[in-house]
C-alpha cells in the first residue's frame, strides 16, 4: 500500500502549504503544555510526517522560541522541586527520557542539593508520619525518599536530621 501524502511532501518540500499542516499541528501540540524538542520530533512522526518535513518544522520552532530544551528543563524541575520533589538521579532520569541532552540536564541540576531536595520532599509527609513509633517513622521516610530516588547516605541524614529534631 502506498502512503498517498508520500509525494505530496517529496515533491513540494519548498512549498509553504507543504509545512503548513505539520506546522498547525505542532503548535496546537505545544499549546497544551511546553515539550521537549525530540518530543516534538516524535509527535510529527507519528503524525505521519518524514524526517525532513519534521526538521523543518523543529527549526521554525525554534527560530520562533516556542522551542527550547533549556528553558523546558529549568521550569520542568522547578516545577517538580516545588510539587514533588525527588533527587538530582531521579530528576536527570526524567529529563533524559524527554530527550533532553547531558549539558543540559548538568546545567540545570548543578544548583540543587539532594540533601535540600530529601528536605523539601519529605516537608507535606513529616505531618502525617508525626504521630508514628521511631521504626515506623524510620520506615516510612526511608521507602519515600528512596522511592524518590535519594542514595543512603542522604537518606540517613534526613532521617537524623528529623529524629535529632524530635529529641529537642
Amino acid at each position: 500500500m502506498v502512503n498517498e501524502m508520500q509525494p505530496f511532501f517529496s515533491e513540494n518540500q519548498k512549498d509553504p502549504k507543504s509545512i503548513e499542516q505539520p506546522l498547525n499541528l505542532a503548535m496546537k501540540y505545544l499549546s497544551y503544555q511546553p515539550r521537549t524538542i525530540h518530543e516534538t520530533n516524535e509527535y510529527l512522526q507519528k503524525k505521519g510526517f518524514d524526517d525532513g518535513i519534521a526538521q523543518k518544522i523543529i527549526e521554525i520552532l525554534l527560530d520562533k522560541d516556542y522551542l527550547d530544551d533549556m528553558n523546558f528543563a529549568k521550569l520542568f524541575v522547578e516545577s517538580k522541586v516545588r510539587h514533588k520533589a525527588k533527587s538530582k538521579f531521579a530528576f536527570g532520569y526524567d529529563l533524559k527520557k524527554k530527550g533532553i541532552s547531558d549539558t543540559i540536564i548538568e546545567s540545570v541540576l548543578a544548583r540543587y542539593d539532594d540533601q535540600n531536595l530529601a528536605l523539601k520532599a519529605v516537608d507535606r509527609k513529616i505531618k502525617t508520619w508525626k504521630n508514628l513509633d521511631h521504626e515506623e517513622f524510620k520506615k516510612k521516610m526511608t521507602n519515600f525518599l528512596r522511592y524518590r530516588g535519594f542514595n543512603y547516605d542522604v537518606i540517613l541524614s534526613t532521617l537524623n536530621h528529623f529524629t535529632v529534631d524530635e529529641d529537642d
